[in-house]
């Protein structure tokens, strides 16, 4: 078990979520191109894995979360001033107006494990 210490913040485990509705014409696509994103995302420095998982979504879309972990705020803010740009244009410049994306910052509070 991992615990946070309330008050104290520095090495705290942060998760970015990212939600993608993508439409259907182009989901294979997009399919085929997301591992490699999530790849690119996690050789950054402080990224230190990611979970993708697809959702049932209703029947004009697909959809997808990515949760990233990282090893805390301040690489989560050194990505987003320094790589979020780029790396967010690259799923605009492919899917445009086909994919919606949404996304959430959560701290890692408790973490249990099976067993």
């Amino acid at each position: 078990m991992q615990a946070h210490i309330p008050g104290s913040t520095e090495n705290v485990v942060v998760i970015y979520e990212v939600n993608l509705h993508i439409a259907k014409a182009v989901a294979d696509r997009f399919a085929d191109w997301l591992p490699g994103h999530v790849e690119e995302m996690l050789a950054l420095p402080g990224f230190i894995d990611a979970v993708i998982a697809r959702e049932e979504a209703d029947d004009s879309s697909v959809a997808w979360s990515v949760r990233y972990r990282l090893q805390n705020r301040q690489a989560l803010d050194d990505y987003f001033a320094e790589h979020a740009e780029r790396m967010r244009a690259d799923g605009i410049e492919r899917f445009g107006e086909h994919m919606h994306a949404s996304r959430r910052i959560l701290t890692e509070t408790l973490q249990l494990r099976a067993g």
